[in-house]
């Protein structure tokens, strides 16, 4: 029985020895994330959509596709869903953002394309995390189309009832 207490004591002490190196770790655990290039990678979903985004510093420029923000996304909505993360994370103009988009609608696409910057931008500069966070754009927005029911016309709507 001592020696059970001994060894509970002896756990007691790692665990707090482990305490305090967890606060250095949280410090490490978010690191700079860069390739050869100087660019920082994410993937964002939304949707069906699924966004694979690559960051570096330049003048602010977006490509989606192949084509600027502005000819991919028209609707200015869509375009300020995608400058959200950098005015947050208050680095407007400051990175060159290219993006690759499959699947899903233009409004999933553009939600897809903001997770992945904020993803990105948190992985070039750790010191972004805080306010990104906050402002929910490093969680993937989880709302998707719901399935069809047998029985039913769509996916809660009934056939039409006749009494008669």
């Amino acid at each position: 029985m001592t020696e059970e207490i001994k060894s509970l004591e002896g756990l007691e002490a790692v665990a707090e020895g482990v305490t305090a190196d967890a606060a250095t770790e949280t410090l490490v655990r978010h690191e700079q994330v860069r390739d050869e290039l100087g660019r920082s990678y994410a993937t964002g979903k939304r949707k069906d959509a699924v966004a694979r985004v690559w960051i570096k510093p330049g003048s602010g420029k977006v490509v989606v596709n192949g084509r600027e923000m502005k000819a991919y996304f028209a609707r200015p909505v869509l375009q300020m869903i995608l400058a959200q993360p950098f005015s947050v994370a208050g680095v407007v103009g400051e990175f060159d953002v290219n993006a690759t988009v499959k699947g899903g609608g233009l409004s999933g696409q553009a939600g897809a394309v903001k997770h992945g910057i904020s993803k990105a931008l948190q992985l070039y500069d750790p010191s972004l995390r805080g306010a990104l966070k906050a402002a929910g754009f490093l969680t993937r927005d989880s709302r998707v189309v719901e399935r069809k029911k047998y029985g039913k016309a769509k996916a809660r709507k009934s056939f039409q009832f006749s009494k008669r």
